[in-house]
């Protein structure tokens, strides 16, 4: 056994197991290595695993709480398509919030969330030159965490993060069309800039900016992956 399937081992035969498979499946969905319409087999995710049912069960239930899986009884689980509806309203409810975010974080500038938000910007500039779009993802995340930790509400980071999967997984749709990210840089950049000036008020334009594009590309993505939106 690999070192990745000895670490998935222990940590499923724990009391996370249940955890660590829905958010191993919950990456996998958002990064679209699982496609909607994936048929996810609960024998072979035993297998994977290395468990009983119990916590594939518990795991398959908590996707199909945040509409990432449907689940037919007695019959199958399967990738969800996209819903625009849901990514609409995951769209709403992080830039309301992170709206109010950026905003604090400009009334009082941190020096070292400051440097913190630089040296993210500078590791996804190199993931964008070298087209790893994964690790590009990983570092973006990072940096929209990291303002909600710097303005004391990582919890919300958490609230936030069951109702976007839909959005996210248009977002990572969208990724590799020519200069995305670049353009995601760019973003960061202007909206850490602003907040280092201590200007709220540039810093939620650029931010409502950034957070408001993605809904704008639906209809070439829907021509170049048909079958990855909920009809």
């Amino acid at each position: 056994m690999d070192d990745v399937a000895t670490v998935a081992s222990t940590r499923t035969r724990g009391r996370g197991g249940a955890t660590f498979i829905f958010e191993t499946l919950r990456h996998d969905i958002i990064a679209l290595t699982l496609a909607p319409g994936t048929i996810l087999s609960r024998a072979d995710l035993q297998d994977r695993f290395g468990l009983s049912s119990t916590p594939v069960r518990d795991a398959l239930m908590r996707l199909q709480e945040e509409g990432l899986v449907d689940i037919f009884p007695q019959h199958a689980t399967v990738v969800s398509p996209i819903d625009l509806e849901k990514a609409r309203q995951g769209q709403f409810l992080r830039r309301s919030i992170e709206l109010e975010i950026v905003r604090t974080l400009a009334l009082n500038p941190d020096p070292v969330a400051i440097e913190r938000l630089r040296s993210l910007i500078r590791q996804q500039n190199a993931f964008a030159k070298l087209g790893e779009h994964t690790a590009f993802t990983g570092a973006d995340q990072t940096f929209h965490k990291t303002m909600y930790d710097s303005a004391n509400v990582p919890d919300l980071w958490h609230v936030v993060n069951r109702h976007v999967g839909h959005i996210d997984r248009l977002r990572r749709l969208h990724l590799p069309m020519p200069g995305k990210m670049h353009d995601v840089v760019c973003d960061h950049q202007s909206i850490v800039d602003a907040i280092a000036a201590g200007k709220p008020d540039e810093a939620q334009v650029r931010l409502r900016d950034h957070l408001s594009r993605s809904l704008g590309f639906v209809e070439t993505l829907r021509v170049s992956h048909p079958g990855y939106f909920r009809p």
